[in-house]
């Protein structure tokens, strides 16, 4: 059963915090949830291949690229791979690519935007630690909401 973000925040907003910065709903999928993971990394990518050829269980990679715009983090063969081992979705502050490839895939992707340019494959990065944006921490484990309203995460 699917909760609208603003229909969960009138139940429980006192347990969830509500994210401000506005995303580009890019999926095929525009509600979804599940667990947060997380990935933070500076146009660095292969953390994030890495995690998405993982099995997920319907979990949400949450991707800190700092907001970068400069080169994407997700393209549509990473994004086929989330589809493949079960992720229900990405949220990326930063930038995607391949927009209209994404747009046709079974996946829930918000981002800032995107930009052709490929990111680097160094593989520098941290995964499954808390990360902060725009004042809202997703920690691993808590629960994430994303529709066309917006994104709630769990205290």
């Amino acid at each position: 059963m699917t909760i609208a973000t603003a229909d969960l925040y009138d139940e429980r907003g006192d347990e969830l915090d509500a994210l401000a910065l506005q995303f580009h709903d890019l999926g095929g999928r525009r509600t979804f949830d599940g667990p947060v993971r997380t990935v933070r990394c500076h146009r660095d990518n292969a953390l994030v291949k890495e995690l998405l050829a993982t099995p997920s269980y319907g979990a949400v990679l949450v991707i800190d690229g700092g907001g970068s715009l400069e080169s994407a983090l997700v393209g549509d063969l990473i994004a086929a791979s989330a589809v493949a081992n079960g992720w229900a979705g990405l949220i990326v502050h930063g930038a995607i690519r391949d927009r209209e490839a994404l747009a046709g895939l079974d996946l829930g992707v918000k981002a800032l935007g995107s930009n052709p340019r490929k990111s680097a494959k160094e593989g520098v990065g941290e995964v499954d630690v808390t990360v902060t944006i725009a004042g809202v921490a997703f920690t691993p484990g808590r629960h994430v909401w994303a529709d066309a309203d917006g994104i709630l995460v769990e205290r």
